[in-house]
């Protein structure tokens, strides 16, 4: 494979993600030599610090991160916190809920619901006490998201079942034939 269009899918996957990816993993998705992909990312990182670009590539062990370059904190800062401020964007609700109506409930899952990433969003609702991750039962090296108690004391529900159509909403089959394809 061509060197820029490895360091393209990478770039790529470590964007949608916005999690650390094992080496394996991503050689694994791209189906080259875990070599060449560290190769690569390596390549892709002294860019970024070369051009001076917004993004920088963390690596430790055997994971790798895109994360915003820390040259740009305080302007990532001010959109953190007006976005931790100010009401929930149409995108929090939607995956908030999901994950009430679904959860417990996969990152993987949550995006095959909505059709595009939802790290950030997942990260606020996190911050805002909203939801809690907890380790997956069913995969060891990933996480399941649920509501946290607060969201339940904000909304002024005892439980889950009191919410508006639970009972309809949390088994409807469309959703479970899309959870079911991840």
């Amino acid at each position: 494979m061509d060197k820029n269009k490895l360091k393209s899918i990478i770039e790529s996957l470590l964007f949608v993600s916005g999690e650390p990816i094992k080496f394996s993993k991503l050689s694994k998705i791209i189906g080259a030599g875990e070599d060449d992909v560290k190769s690569a990312t390596d390549e892709l990182s002294r860019s970024y610090s070369e051009n001076g670009g917004g993004l920088m590539i963390l690596s430790k062990g055997d994971e790798v991160q895109i994360v915003s370059n820390k040259e740009n904190m305080e302007f990532v800062e001010q959109l953190v916190k007006n976005e931790l401020e100010g009401p929930l964007s149409s995108a929090a609700l939607e995956v908030l809920s999901i994950i009430a109506y679904r959860g417990p409930i996969s990152k993987p899952e949550i995006e095959a619901i909505r059709g595009i990433n939802c790290s950030y969003t997942l990260r606020n609702l996190t911050i805002r006490g909203l939801i809690e991750r907890e380790n997956n039962p069913k995969d060891s090296r990933g996480y399941v998201y649920v509501v946290s108690f607060d969201f339940l004391k904000k909304l002024g529900v005892e439980k889950m079942e009191n919410l508006p159509e639970y009972a309809t909403l949390s088994v409807d089959e469309r959703m479970n034939s899309i959870v079911e394809k991840q």
